[in-house]
This record gives C-alpha cells, sequence and structure tokens, in this order.
C-alpha cells in the first residue's frame, strides 16, 4: 500500500529525474555552436524542401509568415521524458510579414512529457507559423504552444492540399523528422523563445528578435544559405484565398 508519504517522496524523486535529464539534453544541446546550429537547420529545411512528395507542404510555406527549425531537438529518456531543443526562426520581413526573408532568430524550445519512454533519439522538428500574432508571440518569448498560441499536427501530402478548416485556423502546424520518417505531430505544452546568448554569439553584441526581424543587425555569413534555400523555395507570401473570400 503507497502512503502519503511515500507517494509524495516518488514524485519529489519524478521531479528531480526530470530536472537531471534536461540539464543533460541543454548540455549535448550546447555542444553546437550558433552558427553551426544554422547549417544544420539549412540541411534539415533543404532536404525536406526537396522532397516534393513526402516532405515539407511547400503550398502551406508559401501562405507562412515565419519557418521554425529546431534540428536534432533530443529527448532523454529515463521514466521521465525531457525535450530540449535549440534552432532557428527566419520570418518573412516587413511590418505585415509579407517581404523577403529575414536574418535567423536564434530559438530554444523546450517540454517534458510523463510516460514510459526508454532510450534517447534525436528528431528534427519543423514548425510552420501562418499568421502575424504567432510569430509575434514566439518573438516576445516564452510562448506556450497550446497556450498563448494555438499549434495543430501538419498535414503532409495529400492531406496538406486538402487541409481542414479547423487545421488552418491554428497559428502553427508542426512537424517533425525521425529516422528518415516525416510527419505532423503535436507540440502542445513544449514552450518557444528567443535564445538570447546564441543570438549574441551569432550576431556578435546582444541584440533582440525584434531587431534582427527588422534588419537592424547586418545578417552574419553563416546565415546565407538558410536565407537563400527559402528565397529559392517559397520567393513570395501568397494569400490564403480562403481568407480573402471571408473579407
Amino acid at each position: 500500500m503507497i502512503t502519503r508519504k511515500t507517494s509524495s517522496r516518488l514524485a519529489k524523486a519524478a521531479s528531480g529525474i526530470a530536472a537531471a535529464a534536461l540539464c543533460s539534453v541543454a548540455f549535448l544541446a550546447q555542444a553546437e555552436s550558433a552558427s553551426e546550429r544554422v547549417g544544420s537547420a539549412t540541411k534539415v529545411f533543404t532536404e525536406l524542401a526537396a522532397d516534393k512528395d513526402n516532405g515539407l507542404p511547400i503550398n502551406l510555406l508559401n501562405k507562412a509568415v515565419c519557418v521554425i527549425i529546431l534540428p536534432s531537438v533530443k529527448k532523454a529518456g529515463f521514466i521521465v521524458g525531457a525535450q530540449y531543443g535549440q534552432g532557428v526562426m527566419n520570418c518573412r520581413s516587413g511590418e505585415k510579414f509579407d517581404g523577403p526573408w529575414s536574418a535567423p532568430i536564434m530559438m530554444r524550445s523546450s517540454g517534458g512529457s510523463f510516460g514510459l519512454q526508454i532510450g534517447g533519439q534525436a528528431t528534427d522538428f519543423v514548425i510552420i507559423v501562418m499568421n502575424e500574432a504567432g510569430a509575434r508571440s514566439v518573438m516576445k518569448g516564452n510562448a506556450k504552444l497550446g497556450a498563448e498560441t494555438s499549434i495543430a499536427a501538419g498535414p503532409v501530402g495529400k492531406a496538406a492540399e486538402a487541409s481542414t478548416t479547423a487545421t488552418m485556423q491554428a497559428q502553427m502546424l508542426s512537424y517533425s523528422r525521425s529516422k528518415g520518417v516525416f510527419g505532423g505531430v503535436s507540440l502542445s505544452g513544449s514552450s518557444l523563445a528567443p535564445d538570447n546568448g546564441d543570438n549574441e554569439e551569432l550576431y556578435g553584441k546582444k541584440v533582440s528578435a525584434q531587431e534582427i526581424f527588422t534588419g537592424s543587425v547586418p545578417a552574419p555569413p553563416s546565415a546565407s544559405g538558410l536565407t537563400a534555400a527559402l528565397e529559392q523555395t517559397s520567393p513570395k507570401k501568397l494569400e490564403d484565398k480562403a481568407k480573402e473570400n471571408e473579407k
């Protein structure tokens, strides 16, 4: 019979394991420099954009205002699973998010999921931000996905061409790629925020997400590959016809 005292001890132990797991994963993520992380994000985007059948839906990217790429997010598996990821967010420039792609804003994500998870794995995550409110929420920092911002598992393949109204009303669409398999995934409960340390490292000084977005600081050379790939894949934002008809 489990007493209240024993239950309390188990809860504290689980919390301790979760904290330890998150710290160890964060340490592993820090091993990669900011510029190397931009390179990793470029590789992930290029590979997924090139797969016309089972990759990133370009028709949805064409309607998006930002794209967030978190390459090789680590998950430490014990009794409690903890995730910690770092990556980049590129947005279309301009007040209405309809201009050329901006320089990358370094990002960090975190989130814990309770359950039996054995072993560790690295997963690439891609989040397509579909409207200005979602983009600004992330730039402000610590956006709680599913709370402050709505998010849904993104459709792929033919499903992306016939997306439901409920899916398209979400501010963000999320995807994952693990062991070569790409598909929509729910990230509700995770948090996203600019990574101030990485942004300072990449740009050589303390700089805010808003300053990067508005072009107040020059883009570093390491960012040219990702920006070029985005411009080539989705050079112009297309208006959602369904939303236009609602006006």
